[in-house]
């Protein structure tokens, strides 16, 4: 046994512990806890600064460097809020999560659509506290995600625990997984996917994510096309320490097109818009621009266009 695996049931017990701990945690108290980690973390992690002062400067160039700094630290605190609230949102009595939504803008969006007899595709971002927009959507419809298990393997039950308990279905990241979407849509019902996350070669597109390619997934228009199926964007949006608004927003019509760089612009347009309602709740230290349109070429000299080093 590796040192790895030696370490990681110790490892998984303390997060475990540390998790039941917070979920008993009020929401004012996990906001002023980040609200004091996260400048910290912004400044002595040099990786996530790194990353999310690139992010920023790619994304906002017009804002003078000491106001991206200060929105890099105002995401490092909502970043530490999400993580601090996971116990919350897995673990807290289901009543306590469900009054922590203070309102839901754009229901009708998803009523509309199962009345027509559609499904409907929420584009979650990494935005807000995704976790909150999972509870609510699987304690109000029949709701199906894709999930990829964990690096520490004996989390994964209770993660799963977590996402499932108000009646989610969590499906793996696979074909067998897009065939349970698929099924999923044509009962007319619900299902979440990750637009922003860095799909593997061969599985997406290059498409504009504010003004620069972003590497992004083609899984949506295949589901639109087979289904019909209406898109929206939804986000968990954080009130300062006192509950979440959620948001559902009609998705970018491009993202109907059956072309796929097409479609992919749609996706990433729906993304920015849900960003729009406070940039600094977007999850910025994720390496977005990760993958080059030079690297996917094979351009002998791709690594000196990296963002990242």
């Amino acid at each position: 046994m590796s040192k790895t695996d030696s370490a990681s049931p110790i490892q998984a017990k303390a997060i475990a512990t540390l998790w039941r701990t917070l979920s008993s945690c009020s929401l004012p108290l996990l906001w002023r806890l980040a609200r004091l980690l996260g400048p910290m973390i912004y400044r002595f992690s040099h990786r996530e600064r790194q990353v999310t002062d690139v992010n920023l400067r790619e994304v906002f160039p017009e804002l003078p460097p000491d106001q991206r700094r200060a929105r890099g630290r105002q995401s490092m605190i909502h970043s530490t809020a999400t993580m601090l609230e996971l116990g919350f949102a897995w673990m807290a009595a289901p009543q306590r999560v469900e009054d922590s939504v203070n309102a839901v803008y754009g229901r009708e969006l998803l009523d509309e659509a199962r009345a027509e007899g559609r499904g409907v595709i929420v584009l979650a971002p990494h935005y807000g506290n995704w976790e909150i927009l999972n509870f609510w959507l699987s304690s109000h419809f029949p709701f199906t995600a894709m999930y990829e298990p964990p690096k520490i393997a004996e989390l994964d039950p209770i993660i799963r625990h977590g996402r499932e308990r108000m009646g989610a279905s969590l499906v793996p990241t696979n074909p067998r997984g897009v065939a349970s979407l698929l099924k999923a849509l044509k009962r007319s019902e619900a299902v979440g996917i990750l637009p922003d996350q860095v799909p593997s070669w061969g599985s997406g597109v290059f498409a504009d994510f504010y003004h620069r390619p972003a590497y992004t997934a083609t899984l949506l228009p295949k589901l639109v096309a087979r289904t019909q199926a209406r898109v929206v964007t939804g986000v968990a949006k954080r009130c300062a320490g006192q509950g979440f608004d959620i948001h559902f927003l009609a998705a970018d019509e491009r993202v109907y097109a059956a072309d796929e760089v097409t479609s992919a612009r749609g996706v990433n347009a729906s993304v920015e818009a849900a960003i729009d309602l406070d940039p600094v709740q977007y999850q910025w230290e994720y390496k977005r621009y990760r993958k080059t349109p030079e690297e996917e070429q094979g351009h002998p000299e791709f690594r000196r266009f990296r963002l990242y080093r």
